[in-house]
């Protein structure tokens, strides 16, 4: 059930993004007088369909093959490779009819759609939900860094107090885009010392493989007790009660939750004794713990408190549009690490797979439409790019058309196309056998 939920939630989120994109190249073109004769989601490969009607002249339908959508424009050159209506003269109600200045407004209407889509969803969930954060100044027992953040030289219980030399306010600061794409100096207070910490520039190739938990853990440290015990588990059979704190595993002293994390992990499978502490008094027990590393309790976590910020409707505004801005900006500045050879591209990117794993095996609305929000305006950066097939490069042959002040042939667009289906299909291919293959790693 959990595999058809992320799949289900894939699949509209993708539809919603597709449908929408489509939209704005469909209505640009319907201003300026151009007719539109097919808007499909999916593809309807060897004219396939899995539904289709017919509405004032055009055809709308669902294709079979999910590899997103696509609206079909008379007289122009596409990834149908229809071009036997070019044979004939010009009609006025072609595309390639029209002043270059419509046709790119034409082409980048998907794009300009999908950056007013993400604008729009950041700015409601601020609206509704405001910002909730962990002030920095009141994380008190620092950070907890996993292997990655433990290999650059962070300690637990360091606390990070400046970015680039910038006061951290939010914890959260310390997982955004602005550490993650490296190359980031952070300032350290380590008891009474202050150290310099130097985040690297390729710190994405690591997280793709790890994640971002074996860098910085999203939580604070934190102290804890028992909150819960799970039946038929060692935490049950030692006799362990809500409210008990461990306080040592074989007489190795535990304060906080991660220190008793990395005892378990060393006693995968093993007998052990617990010091349990219960009110004033002080209790030793055995447990088992299991393969996995796991006593069997839920944590009552002893973090800070966390402040919420809320904004007025037009207040929302410049947060939300912020946000969206910001998505665009960082993977934008991610991709090009991919192309100064900082970051491999198999670390940077991500497929359908990938993507449905982030919706997550049961629903929930806020996460949802944050990543479409998130995927609305990655869309329209990879639509920018100048690859033949795509927004980007159908609009850089109209920019070059401008500057000429003449068209460029139809056999070069032709076989322009054609070159930019066969990186895209090949593109497809890689990222989703790049998908696969990180989930089979990860097992």
């Amino acid at each position: 059930m959990s595999i058809v939920i992320m799949v289900g939630q894939l699949i509209l989120g993708l539809s919603i993004l597709v449908i929408l994109h489509e939209l704005g190249h469909f209505l640009a073109a319907r201003a300026f007088g151009i007719k539109v004769e097919k808007f499909y989601l999916f593809f309807d490969a060897w004219n396939f369909s899995l539904v289709k009607f017919n509405y004032k002249g055009v055809e709308y339908g669902i294709g079979w093959l999910p590899l997103g959508g696509y609206v079909k424009i008379a007289g122009m050159i596409d990834e149908s490779m229809d071009t036997e209506q070019l044979a004939g003269p010009p009609q006025p109600w072609e595309f390639r009819s029209k002043p270059a200045w419509q046709r790119l407004i034409v082409m980048l209407g998907g794009i300009i759609v999908n950056i007013f889509l993400g604008i729009l969803i950041f700015w409601v969930l601020t609206i509704k939900y405001g910002e909730s954060y962990t002030p920095n100044n009141d994380v008190q027992y620092g950070i907890v860094p996993g292997k990655i953040g433990l290999r650059i030289g962070l300690l637990p219980g360091d606390k990070i107090t400046a970015i680039n030399g910038k006061t951290v306010v939010r914890f959260e600061e310390l997982t955004s885009t602005e550490v993650i794409l490296g190359n980031t100096d952070l300032t350290v207070q380590r008891g009474d010392q202050t150290l310099h910490v130097k985040v690297p520039g390729n710190l994405i190739n690591d997280l793709s493989d790890m994640g971002m938990e074996q860098f910085i853990s999203r939580a604070p440290r934190f102290k804890f007790s028992v909150e819960s015990v799970s039946p038929k588990t060692g935490a049950q059979q030692a006799g362990i009660l809500k409210g008990d704190s461990i306080v040592a595993i074989n007489s190795t002293k535990i304060a906080f939750f991660d220190e008793l994390q990395a005892q378990l992990q060393q006693y995968k499978n093993k007998q052990v004794q617990l010091t349990i502490k219960r009110g004033d008094s002080v209790y030793q027990k055995n447990a088992h713990i299991d393969l996995s590393g796991v006593l069997g309790f839920f944590p009552k976590a002893d973090l800070p408190p966390q402040k919420r910020l809320t904004y007025g409707f037009f207040g929302s505004l410049p947060v939300g549009a912020t946000k969206a801005w910001g998505t665009f900006t960082d993977n934008a500045k991610g991709l090009g690490k991919v192309f100064k050879g900082e970051v491999k591209f198999n670390k940077a990117v991500s497929g359908p797979v990938a993507i449905a794993t982030m919706f997550g095996s049961h629903i929930d609305w806020i996460r949802f439409w944050s990543l479409v929000g998130f995927l609305s305006m990655v869309l329209a950066l990879t639509n920018l790019l100048p690859i033949p097939a795509l927004d980007g490069g159908h609009a850089l042959f109209l920019v070059i058309e401008m500057i000429k002040g003449k068209p460029l042939s139809d056999k070069f667009l032709e076989r322009a196309q054609i070159v930019g289906f066969v990186i895209l299909i090949t593109l497809m291919v890689f990222v989703f056998g790049n998908d696969i293959v990180k989930q089979i790693v990860k097992k």
